[in-house]
């Protein structure tokens, strides 16, 4: 893994209010710290969870006032989280939510919306997948940027498409009223920066997807955000829609991370409408891929996707976070041409914001990366063997 130290706060990072999540070994469990000065500050004894930080009337101002314990500086911390060269008895570093549920909005960009549209007509085969997109560019367009889901252009699009048999599941979410929200992991199974990222091995077309994720509180508001990781299995979730859950549900397969920064006077939803998030992938075989995705060109507004997700309809009582989706689309070849990109095991993958900074994760097998084996009921009985449940 990479040096994680020099680039993992944001270029802000001195009026931001970061929250996260480390392993103490002392105490057998997980704590809750802020980020202060360099630091990392166990606020455990006031906030038992992140989840309790953000069910409060201000997340940002509760942590601000809130005294805790000197764990360890960051820089100590974060040298010791990855897997590979880890002291098990020294802190490290974890993802920094926990009780959420962790959910995510699919095809929220055009481009992505093509993406997915070529992967179901391509039924998982990436040989077949440049003829059909420049098949579905023709009847579609790349530009449909202005076209606003659910609005009476789209559905004369939609009508359009129809008649000519080109009608995608892919495209009823994306231009119709109805977002597509969907599980993407359990609460507690997401894997923090500097952890293994996993890969099923079943899959031959996959790839990372850069995403801002918000932190949702059970009431519907938004009081934070992170970056993230959707790893995608290409192939697998084009051979069929009902094979999401197994294309994107699986051990490691869902980074978040490095922390989560709560709305205050620095820091707005209006930030995370304007941000690009970065990516880059570094492989051992010398490949790089480089891009990025603008919140600015998505297809709904991020509140929008909120109250599609928490709802009178749709209850989360331990607050949920949601990946907003990416406009990135990997079509650069990796080793044939026309064939695009795939990872390949020892993958480096860095996900990047100013204002979020950067999530940084290895990518390997799934059934090679850490086991998930800390749920919700481990958390619940560790804190209550500390006395911090009231």
């Amino acid at each position: 893994m990479p040096d994680l130290t020099a680039s993992c706060l944001p270029d802000d990072a001195a009026h931001a209010t970061l929250v996260g999540r480390v392993w103490r070994p002392d105490v057998a469990g997980p704590s809750v710290v802020a980020v202060r000065n360099g630091n990392l500050i166990d606020v455990t004894h006031r906030f038992p969870t992140v989840r309790d930080l953000c069910e409060t009337s201000n997340p940002a101002a509760s942590l601000a006032a809130a005294d805790g314990e000197p764990i360890a500086t960051l820089e100590a911390v974060l040298a010791n989280t990855s897997p590979e060269t880890r002291d098990a008895g020294k802190p490290w570093l974890l993802t920094p939510i926990d009780l959420q549920a962790i959910k995510a909005a699919g095809v929220t960009f055009v481009i992505s919306m093509l993406e997915r549209v070529i992967e179901e007509r391509a039924r998982g085969d990436l040989n077949a997948a440049a003829a059909i997109r420049a098949e579905v560019t023709r009847l579609v367009g790349d530009d449909l940027a202005k076209l606003r889901p659910g609005s009476p252009e789209a559905a004369r699009l939609k009508q359009v498409l129809i008649d000519q048999g080109a009608w995608s599941q892919y495209l009823e979410v994306g231009i119709g009223p109805d977002a597509e929200i969907f599980t993407k992991s359990q609460p507690m199974a997401a894997v923090g920066t500097g952890a293994d990222a996993g890969i099923h091995p079943n899959s031959s077309w996959n790839n990372p997807e850069p995403e801002v994720v918000l932190a949702v509180s059970s009431d519907g508001r938004i009081v934070g955000a992170t970056l993230g990781n959707d790893v995608n299995l290409r192939d697998i979730e084009g051979r069929s829609a009902l094979l999401l859950g197994k294309a994107k549900d699986n051990n490691a397969s869902c980074a978040i991370g490095p922390f989560l920064r709560l709305f205050d006077s620095h820091f707005s939803l209006d930030d995370i409408r304007s941000m690009t998030v970065s990516l880059t992938v570094a492989g051992e075989d010398g490949f790089t891929l480089n891009g990025s995705s603008s919140i600015a060109m998505i297809s709904r507004d991020p509140a929008d996707l909120v109250a599609q997700m928490v709802n009178a309809h749709h209850r989360y009582p331990d607050g949920a976070v949601l990946f907003l989706g990416t406009m990135f689309a990997p079509v650069k070849d990796r080793d044939f041409q026309g064939q695009g990109f795939t990872h390949k095991t020892n993958d480096i993958v860095t996900i990047a914001a100013p204002k979020l900074g950067r999530l940084t994760n290895r990518m390997r097998p799934t059934d090679q990366c850490e086991p998930w084996s800390f749920g919700a009921g481990a958390l619940m009985r560790n804190l209550a063997r500390r006395g911090l449940l009231g």
